[in-house]
């Protein structure tokens, strides 16, 4: 047999194997009636939670998959595990998820999408998700190096995972045209939430929840939900008891020998928008501290992140202290001191073990402070969440 007949055979043989696991693959998403692909800027994870949550209390068996500060499958019962990942995270993952929930007998299944470069998004979806409801939260500045360079580029490169005559929920506004194009050329519905549905999401509804939690992402989810015939008040009952994600906004309140030390989890929120948003929240919350601290987690592999970040801080209501931590330090400050904020704001503390860092909080704290973790949840970012949890006296955003 020739070298030639060798690697025809051997490719023939690969391509009628990944032709028949990609129809036994069809075979278990048409077992799950309701697949619900979830992406956006901001907010993926929870509205993810968000709905399993409201579709689980509805008495639907549904599992979920989320992606954000630690991959997790969750699983009828509302309990959930880690996901393993031999390496890296790959979008092939998803198989797995599809098998579980298939072996768990679901009837519905929230994926949170984990692809960020624009060809993926449609892969992700056309041959491992195929939605029956797509869901994009928003589309912001972020992962510009990836699907940038402006903030148009990345509502283009997420309205790659609109369905195919499904359903698009969202509560983008400003890019909305993108979507809606996406949506016609693929002949789905485009359901989008506006002001009045933002509105019925009440104070008192907000309330209820053990974390700082977006009435977008409320407004976003109960959509869906009612999509699919679960009535608010059994939804939102749902969502108040689920288990929130690791980087969820919780405040950390310590006496630390006589120091009122507030620590805020802000980690999670990676664009200026977001970021200025929740940093605004935390200083109405603690208006009467003496210091004011924000911690910028910095990452060497998001040098882009850190530039933004840098140049937008200082419009921002001002902190005392600048602690920069985590690695490429050096973006973040010298976009910041570019933008205006003043040099000696800065306190390195690059590569600083956790509890250096919080040595260095409570050097600065003065009798009483706000600190809050920004920018990145990822590395030394939930270990420093992590620390304060575990010494704190109250961990609730209310």
């Amino acid at each position: 047999m020739t070298a030639a007949t060798v690697l025809f055979t051997t490719s023939a043989l690969l391509a009628a194997g990944g032709a028949a696991e990609a129809m036994l693959h069809r075979r278990r998403l048409a077992q799950i009636p309701i697949r619900i692909h979830v992406n956006g800027t901001r907010g993926k994870s929870s509205v993810t939670r968000l709905i399993a949550a409201g579709l689980r209390a509805g008495g639907i068996t549904t599992c979920a998959k989320t992606t954000g500060t630690l991959p997790r499958m969750i699983l009828p019962d509302g309990s959930e595990y880690p996901v393993f990942r031999p390496s890296r995270a790959n979008v092939i993952e998803q198989l797995r998820i599809v098998d579980t929930a298939v072996d768990f007998q679901a009837q519905a299944l929230v994926m949170e999408c984990m692809a960020l470069i624009p060809y993926l998004q449609w892969l992700s979806e056309d041959k491992l998700v195929r939605a029956t409801h797509g869901v994009i939260t928003n589309a912001r500045a972020d992962h510009l190096d990836v699907m940038g360079p402006h903030e148009t580029d990345v509502a283009a490169a997420l309205a790659g995972m609109v369905p195919v005559r499904g359903k698009l929920f969202t509560g983008e506004r400003q890019h909305l045209d993108i979507l809606a194009r996406a949506a016609k050329d693929r002949g789905t519905q485009l359901v989008t939430i506006g002001e009045d549905e933002l509105h019925h999401v009440t104070p008192l509804d907000m309330a209820n929840f053990r974390y700082l939690e977006h009435a977008e992402n409320v407004a976003l989810a109960l959509r869906v939900c009612a999509d699919l015939g679960i009535d608010r008040a059994t939804a939102l009952t749902g969502m108040w008891n689920a288990r929130p994600d690791p980087g969820a906004m919780f405040a950390y309140e310590m006496d630390f020998f006589g120091r009122e030390i507030n620590f805020v989890n802000g980690f999670a929120a990676n664009d200026p928008e977001s970021t200025e948003t929740i940093w605004r929240i935390a200083l109405e919350r603690y208006p009467d501290v003496e210091k004011r601290i924000a911690i910028f987690n910095c990452r060497a592999d998001r040098p882009d992140r850190s530039h933004q970040l840098g140049s937008a801080v200082a419009s921002w209501p001002p902190a005392d202290h600048y602690v920069l931590i985590g690695g490429g330090t050096y973006i973040f400050a010298r976009a910041a001191t570019n933008a205006g904020i003043p040099p000696l704001k800065l306190v390195f503390a690059e590569d600083r073990p956790v509890d250096g860092i919080f040595e260095i909080v409570i050097e600065l704290s003065a009798r009483s402070c706000l600190a809050m973790g920004m920018a990145n949840i990822g590395g030394i970012g939930l270990d420093v969440v992590r620390y304060f949890a575990n010494r704190s006296t109250l961990r609730t955003f209310k």
